[in-house]
């Protein structure tokens, strides 16, 4: 575009003041050779050294053919003005510095050689120069080195980012270490002295197996173990470096669970509405905790019984739970619901949500949590 405005602009200024000034035969020559020059502006970017050349022997020539004492008509001034731009722009080295003394000489030699001109005008001469090749060849250089001072720019806030990024991760992987180390530390000790100890006193008992108490060290142990199988679990997690086959349990592991919470002392009822899915793999999980919650408060604040609800639809799957409430066991205003805040939140996640509260008068307690299966 910019070539083909300066080839209109420099043969309509040539036309109108060339064509009474050459000789037919010359003036159509320099005209085709306008042509041809501010043509060649619009070529390769590594081509602007040649175009910078023919647009100053064009300037010269123009002079050359003028007959004696003529003024000088504008012939590619506008070309000289392009072709200095680029050669500022695109070259480097030896090869901008040539094309900027093309240019120059091609301004001088045509001032200098034109009929009409006082060579005693020096200073005009090259101040002609000046304007019509340095200016633009030092605006080319300009706006070079301000594009590549940008992207270098533009690089270096990407690799901050990316450094950012990496340090962030390296802090939450270290934040992770400490707290697996921390769980493994604690947790793990304690978890392991209860099982170790409950299987102790097992064995030390004169009652006979199946009594009450053997039972409820029996299901301490087997706690104990379910509780430091997840956490080996969750330490791998942490670790980022899941043991081969490990995984997270799910809805297939529902029966394991509901045995040990009877061993415990909890009478669980199970029911499913609606016909069985797979449920993906994260959600699947999500609705394991939830169910898992659900029984710990039960037993915990319950009175010994609970009913698990599993209902399917055709988007959603909805687990609720209602047990009795023991009045010794009841919640009171000011406890923390950290286990039915983990429910809400994890419902959430798979944009759910989730209810809670005492019905029957408060004799009883239910919590209903409400999954989306197609993540809407």
């Amino acid at each position: 575009m910019v070539a083909g405005f300066c080839l209109l602009a420099d043969t309509l200024t040539f036309y109108y003041e060339g064509w009474h000034v050459y000789p037919p035969l010359s003036f159509w020559c320099l005209l085709v050779g306008i042509v041809l020059v501010d043509a060649a502006l619009a070529s390769s970017a590594r081509l602007s050294g040649v175009v910078a050349l023919a647009q100053a022997a064009l300037a010269v020539a123009s002079a050359l053919l003028l007959p004696g004492g003529g003024a000088l008509p504008d012939a590619n001034d506008a070309g000289l003005l392009i072709a200095a731009y680029r050669a500022g722009a695109w070259l480097n080295g030896r090869r901008a510095v040539l094309a900027l003394l093309y240019l120059a000489a091609g301004s001088i030699g045509a001032k200098t050689l034109g009929g009409t001109t006082d060579l005693t005008e020096w200073r005009s001469i090259l101040l002609g120069a000046v304007k019509q090749a340095l200016l633009a060849w030092l605006v080319g250089r300009y706006t070079t080195a301000r594009g590549a001072h940008i992207a270098e720019l533009e690089q270096r806030a990407v690799r901050e980012r990316e450094i950012a990024r990496q340090n962030l991760a390296d802090a939450i992987a270290e934040d992770r270490s400490a707290i697996a180390r921390d769980l493994h530390d604690v947790i793990a000790h304690h978890v392991s002295a209860i099982g170790v100890h409950a299987g102790a006193a097992r064995l030390g008992l004169s009652a006979k197996e199946g009594s009450p108490v053997s039972t409820a060290l029996t299901a301490v142990e087997t706690s104990s173990r379910a509780a430091l199988l997840d956490l080996r679990r969750l330490l791998d997690f942490l670790h980022d470096s899941p043991a081969e086959g490990a995984r997270q349990p799910g809805l297939g592991d529902l029966g394991e669970l509901v045995h040990a919470m009877s061993a415990a002392g909890l009478k669980t009822n199970v029911s499913v509405q609606g016909a069985r899915q797979e449920l993906e793999g994260s959600l699947d999980i999500a609705v394991y905790r939830v169910v898992q919650e659900m029984l710990t408060n039960a037993l915990r604040h319950g009175d010994g019984h609970v009913d698990i609800t599993l209902r399917y639809g055709t988007s959603r799957i909805t687990v609720t739970a209602v047990n009795p409430t023991a009045p010794s066991k009841r919640l009171v205003d000011d406890s923390p619901h950290r286990g039915i805040e983990g429910i809400s939140s994890r419902a959430r996640m798979f944009n759910g949500f989730a209810s809670y509260g005492p019905i029957n008068g408060g004799a009883d307690w239910k919590t209903s949590v409400t999954f989306s299966m197609d993540g809407t």
